[in-house]
């Protein structure tokens, strides 16, 4: 990396931290790499190196480098303003499968439990996401997902013909968990929708591990620990719910 790029990196860098207020010993927490080294590359005294850089980009969850030009044919490789202009390189740490819970809008007490997919599509330059295992897969949602810098949350947004769902997700844990809010329609009177929302969290799903999906009720085996996942929402403090 020569010395342009380095200053510009590390300018960026300062940027970002003093626009979160943001200390550079947390900064170095969050991208699992040394004060030492941090200080360093942004005095100019040791140069940066592409692994610093790419966890600099994932804990910040912005583009660091510069992105060649891409032509026409090239595929896409950060996404739209209006999603937040993250790079395909920031974001590989939210691809994935996730089990998903959120309480039943019909029947009080029961979750629903299915999959997200997240994944980068070339085409659209951009994380999209998707559904699965879902016990009414007919209304299977599919979107974009929106990586502001500013707010530091994550957003997944489904629009279909102007009708919008929207998740509004925190950063993940150490385990790679999402805690937020999920704000839909549900069904009111007759067929009347109205506005609903509800705590909504996404799991990081390993291969070997065997997951219950569908409608869970209080008497399954699983109901407990999917009812405290859903309880971490509000009483960890990724969201509230104003009475």
């Amino acid at each position: 990396m020569d010395d342009a790029d380095a200053q510009m990196i590390a300018r960026r860098v300062r940027e970002e931290l003093a626009r979160r207020r943001l200390s550079r010993q947390a900064l170095a927490d969050m991208a699992r790499v040394s004060i030492s080294t941090l200080e360093k590359a942004l005095s100019g005294r040791r140069a940066f190196t592409l692994a610093t850089v790419i966890r600099l980009e994932q804990a910040l969850g912005v583009p660091l480098q510069k992105i060649p030009a891409a032509s026409p044919a090239d595929p896409l490789v950060a996404s739209p303003d209006n999603l937040g202009a993250y790079s395909q390189n920031a974001v590989r740490w939210l691809e994935g499968r996730y089990l998903t819970l959120r309480p039943s809008f019909g029947t009080p007490g029961d979750i629903f439990a299915y999959v997200t997919i997240i994944q980068w599509d070339a085409e659209q330059g951009c994380l999209v996401f998707s559904e699965a295992e879902r016990l009414d897969s007919s209304f299977s949602q599919s979107g974009k997902v929106s990586l502001p810098h500013l707010s530091g949350h994550i957003y997944l947004v489904t629009n279909v013909e102007g009708q919008y769902r929207l998740a509004v997700l925190g950063r993940p844990t150490i385990q790679g968990a999402l805690y937020g809010i999920l704000t839909t329609l549900m069904v009111g009177h007759g067929s009347q929708l109205i506005p609903a929302a509800a705590p909504f969290v996404m799991l990081r799903l390993k291969a070997e591990t065997e997951i219950a999906f569908g409608r869970i009720k209080t008497n399954h085996p699983d109901y407990v620990r999917y009812r405290a996942e859903l309880d971490l929402v509000t009483s960890d403090g990724f969201a509230h719910f104003p009475k």
